[in-house]
């Protein structure tokens, strides 16, 4: 069964946005790990990023599969 052009854009587009979601969260954690200030509210901060970089990277991950699986199927019919 092929898969529409139109559903590859779509998941392509998708998997580029989860992509750029992901590297906007390393980027804010990344911004916390240098603080000017060293507490606690800074540590929660920073672990807080880090658990939406993690989120964020399994999001993008997941796009990429269903993706590749997408192209597989498309182009290997498996």
């Amino acid at each position: 069964m092929a898969i529409e052009q139109a559903e590859l854009d779509a998941m392509n587009a998708s998997y580029k946005s989860a992509v750029e979601n992901w590297i906007r969260a390393i980027r804010e954690e990344e911004a916390l790990a240098s603080p000017a200030e060293h507490g606690e509210a800074q540590i929660d901060q920073w672990e807080a990023a880090g658990n939406t970089e993690e989120a964020a990277r399994n999001q993008a991950k997941a796009a990429k599969a269903a993706y590749e699986s997408a192209l597989r199927e498309e182009f290997f019919s498996f």
